[in-house]
């Protein structure tokens, strides 16, 4: 190839490089926000299991401290069953709890990376200030979830110690003695469901707000 055809190519050369350069930051942002929404999208789902799993635990465990319960054994295996099927979810939430917060932090630190070096100053300014406000939204998440990982924690040591307890002492004195410490942690299932609720709304808030039109 000659030197003129070289010269002819290269602003073509150029353009097919950038444009492929600006293609991919254009596209970053996106596939940041889909990812962090596809993981806010399965810890919904998760807390949408723990609900459920914790209605069936705590009518389990009231069945059987229930006053002339009959077949404690069946009772207690029932329990048991839906203890382990609560330690499953809760150790789910908590790695997909861990992610969905790192994915959050990576999209706002690489969003005001990439927002800081906009050379035109309304621009900047506009990403910031939309920044700001989808960051407000997203915190709303952790407000919602503080606390809940330690309490969720607490909620299945306390069942897990009434499981053993009982699995020592299945015998009516047991199941009598037990019903005090067994009602209050009921409750305290009733309460995490409500705080796990709440951190759900505001998941499907702020997916809303990320979400691609």
């Amino acid at each position: 190839m000659n030197n003129k055809n070289r010269s002819a190519l290269l602003p073509i050369a150029i353009f097919v490089g950038l444009s492929a350069f600006f293609a991919g930051c254009a596209t970053t942002g996106m596939e940041r926000s889909e990812k962090a929404t596809t993981t806010m999208q399965t810890v919904s789902e998760e807390i949408s299991k723990v609900v459920v799993q914790l209605d069936l635990t705590g009518a389990s465990l009231n069945d059987l401290t229930r006053v002339g319960q009959s077949d404690v054994k069946s009772a207690f295996d029932s329990y048991s069953a839906n203890v382990l099927k609560m330690d499953e979810l809760e150790k789910k939430f908590t790695i997909h709890a861990d992610e969905m917060k790192m994915r959050g932090k990576e999209y706002f630190a690489e969003w005001k990376k990439q927002g800081n070096a906009y050379a035109n100053p309304k621009i900047r300014a506009l990403s910031e200030q939309r920044r700001a406000e989808l960051g407000e939204v997203y915190g709303k998440i952790a407000e919602e979830s503080i606390g809940v990982k330690v309490v969720f924690k607490a909620y299945m040591s306390d069942i897990k110690e009434i499981q053993k307890f009982l699995s020592n002492d299945l015998t009516l004195k047991g199941t009598d003695s037990i019903i005090p410490i067994s009602d209050k942690v009921v409750q305290e299932g009733v309460s995490l469901k409500d705080a796990l609720n709440r951190v759900q709304e505001a998941i499907n808030v702020a997916s809303v707000e990320m979400a691609q039109q």
